[in-house]
Protein backbone atom coordinates (compact mmCIF):
# COMPACT_ATOMS: atom_id res chain seq x y z
CA UNK A 1 0.00 0.00 0.00
CA UNK A 2 2.85 2.08 0.74
CA UNK A 3 4.39 1.77 -2.79
CA UNK A 4 0.61 2.92 -4.20
CA UNK A 5 0.56 5.90 -2.32
CA UNK A 6 4.03 7.38 -2.86
CA UNK A 7 3.64 6.35 -7.18
CA UNK A 8 0.32 8.34 -6.79
CA UNK A 9 1.40 11.45 -4.80
CA UNK A 10 1.27 13.52 -7.31
CA UNK A 11 -1.71 12.63 -8.89
CA UNK A 12 -3.65 12.83 -6.00
CA UNK A 13 -3.01 16.61 -5.45
CA UNK A 14 -3.16 17.11 -9.08
CA UNK A 15 -6.82 15.86 -8.95
CA UNK A 16 -7.05 17.94 -5.67
CA UNK A 17 -6.13 20.90 -7.67
CA UNK A 18 -8.71 20.41 -10.00
CA UNK A 19 -11.59 20.23 -7.99
CA UNK A 20 -10.72 23.13 -5.27
CA UNK A 21 -10.14 25.04 -8.74
CA UNK A 22 -13.85 24.24 -9.74
CA UNK A 23 -16.71 26.57 -7.85
CA UNK A 24 -18.90 24.18 -5.94
CA UNK A 25 -21.06 26.28 -3.67
CA UNK A 26 -24.12 24.46 -2.71
CA UNK A 27 -26.40 27.34 -4.58
CA UNK A 28 -24.38 26.90 -7.50
CA UNK A 29 -25.94 24.10 -9.41
CA UNK A 30 -23.85 23.84 -12.69
CA UNK A 31 -20.84 24.14 -10.25
CA UNK A 32 -21.20 21.28 -7.93
CA UNK A 33 -22.25 19.35 -11.27
CA UNK A 34 -18.87 19.80 -12.73
CA UNK A 35 -17.54 18.49 -9.74
CA UNK A 36 -19.77 15.93 -9.79
CA UNK A 37 -18.50 14.90 -13.83
CA UNK A 38 -15.16 15.35 -12.70
CA UNK A 39 -15.81 12.69 -10.27
CA UNK A 40 -17.56 9.92 -11.86
CA UNK A 41 -15.13 10.20 -14.68
CA UNK A 42 -12.08 8.81 -12.17
CA UNK A 43 -14.53 6.36 -10.81
CA UNK A 44 -15.41 4.82 -14.44
CA UNK A 45 -12.08 4.39 -15.31
CA UNK A 46 -11.50 2.01 -12.22
CA UNK A 47 -14.81 0.01 -12.53
CA UNK A 48 -16.92 1.92 -10.39
CA UNK A 49 -20.22 2.69 -11.96
CA UNK A 50 -22.22 5.60 -11.26
CA UNK A 51 -25.61 6.67 -10.82
CA UNK A 52 -27.27 9.90 -10.81
CA UNK A 53 -29.81 11.54 -8.84
CA UNK A 54 -30.83 14.93 -10.82
CA UNK A 55 -32.35 17.47 -8.79
CA UNK A 56 -33.70 20.62 -10.44
CA UNK A 57 -32.85 23.42 -7.94
CA UNK A 58 -29.34 22.04 -6.55
CA UNK A 59 -26.04 19.92 -7.77
CA UNK A 60 -27.37 16.13 -8.58
CA UNK A 61 -26.50 13.88 -6.20
CA UNK A 62 -24.29 10.77 -6.96
CA UNK A 63 -24.11 6.62 -5.95
CA UNK A 64 -21.32 4.82 -6.90
CA UNK A 65 -20.52 0.90 -6.29
CA UNK A 66 -17.97 -1.55 -8.78
CA UNK A 67 -19.34 -3.60 -11.23
CA UNK A 68 -18.49 -6.12 -8.99
CA UNK A 69 -20.00 -5.67 -5.81
CA UNK A 70 -23.49 -7.59 -5.41
CA UNK A 71 -24.81 -6.48 -2.30
CA UNK A 72 -22.53 -3.63 -0.65
CA UNK A 73 -22.98 -3.36 3.14
CA UNK A 74 -20.35 -0.50 4.36
CA UNK A 75 -21.86 3.27 3.58
CA UNK A 76 -19.47 6.11 2.41
CA UNK A 77 -20.66 9.42 2.66
CA UNK A 78 -19.07 12.66 0.75
CA UNK A 79 -20.41 16.19 -0.10
CA UNK A 80 -19.34 17.60 -2.80
CA UNK A 81 -20.61 21.26 -2.37
CA UNK A 82 -18.81 23.94 -0.54
CA UNK A 83 -19.78 27.10 1.17
CA UNK A 84 -18.07 29.57 -1.00
CA UNK A 85 -19.65 31.72 -3.88
CA UNK A 86 -18.57 31.53 -7.51
CA UNK A 87 -15.56 33.38 -8.54
CA UNK A 88 -14.35 32.40 -5.61
CA UNK A 89 -12.06 29.56 -7.11
CA UNK A 90 -10.46 32.22 -9.31
CA UNK A 91 -9.54 34.65 -6.39
CA UNK A 92 -7.80 32.23 -4.37
CA UNK A 93 -6.83 29.35 -6.53
CA UNK A 94 -5.55 26.14 -5.19
CA UNK A 95 -1.64 26.93 -3.39
CA UNK A 96 0.37 24.53 -1.50
CA UNK A 97 3.09 26.70 0.98
CA UNK A 98 4.74 25.19 3.80
CA UNK A 99 3.17 21.95 3.67
CA UNK A 100 0.07 22.87 3.64
CA UNK A 101 -2.69 23.38 0.77
CA UNK A 102 -4.77 26.03 0.89
CA UNK A 103 -8.32 27.35 -1.61
CA UNK A 104 -12.19 27.24 -1.00
CA UNK A 105 -13.26 23.51 0.02
CA UNK A 106 -9.60 22.58 0.31
CA UNK A 107 -10.14 20.45 3.11
CA UNK A 108 -14.48 20.81 3.61
CA UNK A 109 -14.18 18.38 1.92
CA UNK A 110 -12.49 18.18 -1.20
CA UNK A 111 -9.49 16.25 0.04
CA UNK A 112 -11.82 14.01 1.55
CA UNK A 113 -13.20 13.13 -2.02
CA UNK A 114 -9.75 12.65 -3.26
CA UNK A 115 -8.91 10.59 -0.61
CA UNK A 116 -12.02 8.25 -0.80
CA UNK A 117 -11.22 7.74 -4.83
CA UNK A 118 -8.02 6.94 -4.20
CA UNK A 119 -8.40 4.12 -1.50
CA UNK A 120 -10.68 2.89 -4.23
CA UNK A 121 -8.36 2.73 -6.51
CA UNK A 122 -5.51 1.37 -4.49
CA UNK A 123 -7.80 -1.57 -3.29
CA UNK A 124 -8.58 -2.21 -6.77
CA UNK A 125 -4.99 -2.14 -7.99
CA UNK A 126 -4.11 -4.10 -5.78
CA UNK A 127 -7.55 -6.63 -5.83
CA UNK A 128 -7.88 -6.19 -2.16
CA UNK A 129 -11.36 -7.28 -2.15
CA UNK A 130 -13.17 -4.51 0.06
CA UNK A 131 -13.62 -1.71 -2.67
CA UNK A 132 -16.76 -4.71 -3.69
CA UNK A 133 -18.13 -3.67 -0.47
CA UNK A 134 -18.59 -0.50 -0.40
CA UNK A 135 -21.49 1.88 -1.76
CA UNK A 136 -20.72 5.64 -1.93
CA UNK A 137 -22.62 8.41 -1.69
CA UNK A 138 -21.78 11.81 -3.19
CA UNK A 139 -24.20 14.44 -2.11
CA UNK A 140 -24.70 17.83 -3.46
CA UNK A 141 -25.91 20.05 -0.66
CA UNK A 142 -24.60 19.49 3.09
CA UNK A 143 -23.73 23.29 3.53
CA UNK A 144 -27.19 23.63 3.29
CA UNK A 145 -29.06 21.22 5.78
CA UNK A 146 -28.87 18.18 3.26
CA UNK A 147 -32.08 19.79 2.09
CA UNK A 148 -32.28 16.98 -1.79
CA UNK A 149 -30.24 14.46 -0.25
CA UNK A 150 -30.89 13.38 2.98
CA UNK A 151 -34.03 10.65 1.68
CA UNK A 152 -31.01 9.58 -0.75
CA UNK A 153 -28.38 8.80 2.17
CA UNK A 154 -31.40 7.20 4.19
CA UNK A 155 -32.14 5.33 1.65
CA UNK A 156 -28.74 3.82 1.19
CA UNK A 157 -27.71 3.59 4.68
CA UNK A 158 -30.84 0.41 4.97
CA UNK A 159 -29.21 -2.50 5.55
CA UNK A 160 -25.56 -1.58 5.95
CA UNK A 161 -23.56 -2.63 9.01
CA UNK A 162 -21.26 0.67 9.05
CA UNK A 163 -21.82 4.25 7.96
CA UNK A 164 -18.09 6.15 7.35
CA UNK A 165 -18.65 10.01 6.94
CA UNK A 166 -15.07 11.47 5.97
CA UNK A 167 -15.82 15.05 6.96
CA UNK A 168 -12.00 16.02 8.01
CA UNK A 169 -10.67 15.33 10.96
CA UNK A 170 -10.27 17.91 13.51
CA UNK A 171 -6.90 19.77 13.83
CA UNK A 172 -5.58 16.72 15.71
CA UNK A 173 -6.09 14.17 13.99
CA UNK A 174 -9.15 13.17 15.89
CA UNK A 175 -11.95 11.46 14.15
CA UNK A 176 -15.62 12.32 15.04
CA UNK A 177 -17.57 9.70 17.11
CA UNK A 178 -20.60 12.04 18.66
CA UNK A 179 -22.74 15.37 17.12
CA UNK A 180 -25.13 17.08 18.87
CA UNK A 181 -27.78 17.31 16.51
CA UNK A 182 -29.60 20.50 16.00
CA UNK A 183 -32.95 22.53 15.02
CA UNK A 184 -33.62 25.78 13.92
CA UNK A 185 -37.31 27.47 14.31
CA UNK A 186 -38.64 30.36 13.12
CA UNK A 187 -41.26 32.42 15.35
CA UNK A 188 -43.60 35.53 13.35
CA UNK A 189 -45.66 37.69 15.49
CA UNK A 190 -48.07 39.80 14.69
CA UNK A 191 -49.57 43.07 17.15
CA UNK A 192 -51.33 46.19 16.19
CA UNK A 193 -49.86 49.54 14.98
CA UNK A 194 -50.72 52.82 16.65
CA UNK A 195 -49.05 56.02 17.27
CA UNK A 196 -46.79 56.03 20.35
CA UNK A 197 -47.86 59.25 21.67
CA UNK A 198 -51.40 59.94 20.26
CA UNK A 199 -52.98 56.57 20.71
CA UNK A 200 -51.00 53.89 22.24
CA UNK A 201 -53.76 52.29 23.48
CA UNK A 202 -55.10 51.42 20.49
CA UNK A 203 -51.59 49.44 19.61
CA UNK A 204 -50.18 45.87 20.36
CA UNK A 205 -46.27 45.97 20.78
CA UNK A 206 -45.60 42.78 18.67
CA UNK A 207 -41.88 43.66 20.14
CA UNK A 208 -43.03 43.61 23.68
CA UNK A 209 -44.24 40.14 23.00
CA UNK A 210 -41.22 38.89 21.93
CA UNK A 211 -39.05 40.12 24.60
CA UNK A 212 -41.46 37.69 26.72
CA UNK A 213 -40.78 34.98 23.79
CA UNK A 214 -36.83 35.15 24.04
CA UNK A 215 -36.47 35.00 27.79
CA UNK A 216 -38.71 31.85 27.43
CA UNK A 217 -36.64 30.11 24.87
CA UNK A 218 -33.66 31.24 26.54
CA UNK A 219 -34.37 29.50 29.96
CA UNK A 220 -34.88 26.32 28.29
CA UNK A 221 -31.04 26.19 27.65
CA UNK A 222 -29.73 23.12 29.91
CA UNK A 223 -25.71 23.14 29.32
CA UNK A 224 -24.92 20.47 31.87
CA UNK A 225 -26.42 17.92 29.65
CA UNK A 226 -25.59 19.36 26.47
CA UNK A 227 -28.39 21.47 25.64
CA UNK A 228 -29.13 24.71 24.00
CA UNK A 229 -31.43 27.10 22.84
CA UNK A 230 -30.18 30.32 21.49
CA UNK A 231 -32.34 33.05 19.99
CA UNK A 232 -29.12 34.39 17.09
CA UNK A 233 -31.82 36.71 15.13
CA UNK A 234 -34.67 39.09 16.13
CA UNK A 235 -36.37 41.75 14.71
CA UNK A 236 -39.75 44.13 14.34
CA UNK A 237 -41.01 47.16 14.68
CA UNK A 238 -41.32 49.60 11.65
CA UNK A 239 -40.76 53.22 13.30
CA UNK A 240 -39.15 54.57 16.58
CA UNK A 241 -42.60 55.86 17.58
CA UNK A 242 -45.11 53.34 15.98
CA UNK A 243 -46.29 50.57 18.35
CA UNK A 244 -44.47 47.59 16.64
CA UNK A 245 -46.97 45.72 14.68
CA UNK A 246 -44.71 42.51 13.86
CA UNK A 247 -41.54 41.54 14.93
CA UNK A 248 -40.05 38.04 14.77
CA UNK A 249 -36.90 35.52 15.93
CA UNK A 250 -34.75 33.10 14.37
CA UNK A 251 -34.01 29.88 17.38
CA UNK A 252 -31.36 27.67 17.35
CA UNK A 253 -31.30 24.62 19.09
CA UNK A 254 -28.35 22.10 19.60
CA UNK A 255 -29.18 18.58 21.35
CA UNK A 256 -27.16 15.50 22.71
CA UNK A 257 -29.86 12.83 22.41
CA UNK A 258 -32.46 11.98 20.24
CA UNK A 259 -35.13 12.19 23.45
CA UNK A 260 -34.08 15.60 24.39
CA UNK A 261 -34.64 16.81 20.75
CA UNK A 262 -38.57 15.34 21.45
CA UNK A 263 -39.03 17.41 24.25
CA UNK A 264 -37.31 20.29 23.86
CA UNK A 265 -39.57 20.74 20.08
CA UNK A 266 -42.86 19.92 22.35
CA UNK A 267 -41.40 23.19 24.72
CA UNK A 268 -40.99 24.97 22.01
CA UNK A 269 -43.79 24.54 20.53
CA UNK A 270 -45.79 25.62 23.45
CA UNK A 271 -43.73 28.82 24.04
CA UNK A 272 -45.16 29.63 20.50
CA UNK A 273 -48.76 29.14 20.43
CA UNK A 274 -49.31 30.38 23.79
CA UNK A 275 -49.32 34.35 24.02
CA UNK A 276 -48.91 37.05 26.47
CA UNK A 277 -50.37 39.91 25.50
CA UNK A 278 -53.87 39.88 24.18
CA UNK A 279 -54.56 40.41 20.66
CA UNK A 280 -51.41 38.85 19.39
CA UNK A 281 -51.29 36.14 16.37
CA UNK A 282 -48.59 33.99 16.88
CA UNK A 283 -46.50 31.72 13.81
CA UNK A 284 -44.54 29.02 14.63
CA UNK A 285 -42.26 27.12 11.89
CA UNK A 286 -39.27 24.81 11.94
CA UNK A 287 -38.16 21.62 14.05
CA UNK A 288 -35.30 19.44 14.82
CA UNK A 289 -33.75 19.23 11.23
CA UNK A 290 -30.63 16.84 12.30
CA UNK A 291 -30.94 13.87 15.01
CA UNK A 292 -28.00 13.69 17.00
CA UNK A 293 -25.03 10.92 16.35
CA UNK A 294 -24.94 9.35 20.03
CA UNK A 295 -21.72 6.76 20.88
CA UNK A 296 -23.45 3.93 21.36
CA UNK A 297 -21.77 0.35 21.22
CA UNK A 298 -21.34 -0.31 17.89
CA UNK A 299 -19.66 3.43 17.37
CA UNK A 300 -17.29 2.46 19.98
CA UNK A 301 -16.79 -0.33 17.92
CA UNK A 302 -15.54 1.35 14.87
CA UNK A 303 -13.59 4.04 16.72
CA UNK A 304 -11.63 1.11 18.25
CA UNK A 305 -10.87 -0.18 14.66
CA UNK A 306 -9.51 3.28 13.71
CA UNK A 307 -7.45 3.72 16.37
CA UNK A 308 -5.79 -0.12 15.97
CA UNK A 309 -5.47 0.68 12.14
CA UNK A 310 -3.71 3.89 13.06
CA UNK A 311 -1.34 2.99 15.68
CA UNK A 312 -0.30 0.41 13.38
CA UNK A 313 0.56 3.05 11.04
CA UNK A 314 2.63 5.18 13.53
CA UNK A 315 -0.67 7.64 14.02
CA UNK A 316 -2.16 8.48 17.33
CA UNK A 317 -6.14 9.32 16.31
CA UNK A 318 -8.48 10.33 18.98
CA UNK A 319 -12.11 10.63 19.22
CA UNK A 320 -14.17 13.33 20.19
CA UNK A 321 -17.57 14.57 20.28
CA UNK A 322 -19.01 18.06 18.20
CA UNK A 323 -21.55 20.39 18.03
CA UNK A 324 -21.36 20.95 14.71
CA UNK A 325 -24.08 19.03 11.99
CA UNK A 326 -23.35 16.78 9.56
CA UNK A 327 -24.76 13.66 7.61
CA UNK A 328 -23.46 10.88 10.09
CA UNK A 329 -26.70 12.41 12.13
CA UNK A 330 -28.63 10.62 9.54
CA UNK A 331 -27.32 6.90 9.17
CA UNK A 332 -26.69 7.27 13.01
CA UNK A 333 -30.25 8.04 13.63
CA UNK A 334 -31.23 5.00 11.31
CA UNK A 335 -29.75 2.90 14.06
CA UNK A 336 -26.09 2.46 11.70
CA UNK A 337 -23.19 2.21 13.16
CA UNK A 338 -21.51 5.39 11.86
CA UNK A 339 -18.23 7.01 12.40
CA UNK A 340 -17.67 10.67 11.33
CA UNK A 341 -13.92 12.97 10.33
CA UNK A 342 -12.09 10.01 8.44
CA UNK A 343 -11.16 12.50 5.95
CA UNK A 344 -7.78 14.69 6.16
CA UNK A 345 -6.39 16.71 8.82
CA UNK A 346 -6.72 20.42 8.00
CA UNK A 347 -9.06 23.56 9.47
CA UNK A 348 -10.22 27.12 9.49
CA UNK A 349 -13.27 25.25 7.26
CA UNK A 350 -15.15 27.95 5.72
CA UNK A 351 -12.85 30.67 5.85
CA UNK A 352 -10.54 32.41 3.53
CA UNK A 353 -7.68 30.55 5.44
CA UNK A 354 -8.98 26.74 5.31
CA UNK A 355 -6.45 24.55 4.77
CA UNK A 356 -4.97 20.76 4.43
CA UNK A 357 -2.31 19.54 6.05
CA UNK A 358 -0.93 17.85 2.42
CA UNK A 359 0.87 14.98 4.26
CA UNK A 360 -2.43 13.87 5.99
CA UNK A 361 -3.49 13.57 2.74
CA UNK A 362 -1.75 9.94 1.94
CA UNK A 363 -2.30 9.10 5.70
CA UNK A 364 -5.62 9.03 5.98
CA UNK A 365 -5.68 7.46 2.59
CA UNK A 366 -3.55 4.38 4.50
CA UNK A 367 -5.27 4.67 7.41
CA UNK A 368 -8.77 4.69 5.47
CA UNK A 369 -8.00 1.63 3.18
CA UNK A 370 -6.42 -0.27 6.26
CA UNK A 371 -10.12 0.57 8.22
CA UNK A 372 -12.10 -0.80 5.14
CA UNK A 373 -9.94 -3.77 4.89
CA UNK A 374 -10.81 -4.83 8.45
CA UNK A 375 -14.50 -4.24 7.92
CA UNK A 376 -15.17 -5.81 4.88
CA UNK A 377 -13.60 -8.99 6.34
CA UNK A 378 -16.20 -9.36 9.48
Amino acid sequence: MQEFEEKHVNEMLEMLEKLVNTDSGSTDKAGVDRVGEILCQNYEQIGFVPKVHKSEQYGNSITLRHQDATNPDILIVAHMDTVFPAGTASERPFTIRDGKAYGPGVIDMQASQVMVFYTMKALVEQQISAYKHVEIVLNSDEELGTISSRSLIEEKAKGKKAALVVEPAREDGSVVSSRRGSGVYELHIKGRAAHSGMNPENGINAIEELAHKILAFQSLSDPDNGLHVNVGLIEGGTSVNTIAPSAKASVDVRISTASQGKTIDEQIQAIGQQNVLDGIELTLTGGINRPPMELTDGVQKLVDIVQTKAQALGLNVGHTATGGGSDASFTAAMNVPTIDGLGPVGGKQHSSEEYLIVDSLQERMMLFCNVLQQLSEE
